[in-house]
């Protein structure tokens, strides 16, 4: 896939950037043509080889259609997170270095679901501020709506889930003790 200048694009964990320029660079007595993307999230341009794009996931932003599809996936209830702290994490930090925006958001529902029962690790706080981060920044520019509205949209499918999760888990319980 080939991206233009001033195209949006998404780089995976970092977010959106735009394609500021394309340019060749001599590498080890080699010429090899870049990408230069400059992140919105920290204003810091990264250089992403053309022919490693695929390997870097480089992807433009979900569609206006997609939001709808994230939103319902936000809001679906889901299966318990694994216990085991170790695996949980490792099993996120591949998601969200997947590139993919519903994976990501996967990992953003269990966080949160996570985060009303009890604190979470640091690491894994990080990974829920990030994980909402690159969930927001991406509707943001496929709906091209305002933060705030984007923002409570997602608050209320992640509280959908949560309730929906909360529910099943208590009709468990009660069956297990009948």
């Amino acid at each position: 896939m080939a991206f233009r200048i001033g195209e949006k694009v998404v780089y995976p964990n970092h977010g959106i950037g735009v394609i500021e320029e394309i340019s060749t660079k001599d590498i080890n007595g080699a010429m090899s043509r870049f990408y230069m993307l400059r992140l919105n999230a920290t204003n810091s341009v990264v250089m992403v080889p053309l022919d490693n794009i695929g390997e870097v996931g480089l992807r433009p932003p979900i569609t206006p259609a997609d939001c709808e599809h994230l939103l319902k996936l936000l809001s679906d209830n889901f299966t318990d997170p694994p216990t085991d702290w170790k695996g949980r994490y490792k099993d996120f930090l591949d998601k969200m270095r997947s590139g993919d925006l519903f994976s990501v958001a996967e990992v953003l529902k269990h966080l949160t679901y996570l985060n009303n029962l009890k604190p979470l690790s640091f690491r894994e706080k990080r990974m829920l501020e990030r994980s909402r981060h690159l969930v927001i920044s991406e509707l943001i520019i496929a709906w091209r709506k305002p933060e705030a509205i984007v923002s409570n949209l997602m608050d209320e499918a992640l509280k959908r889930a949560c309730t929906k999760h909360e529910r099943k888990a208590a009709r468990a319980a009660a069956a297990a003790t009948r």
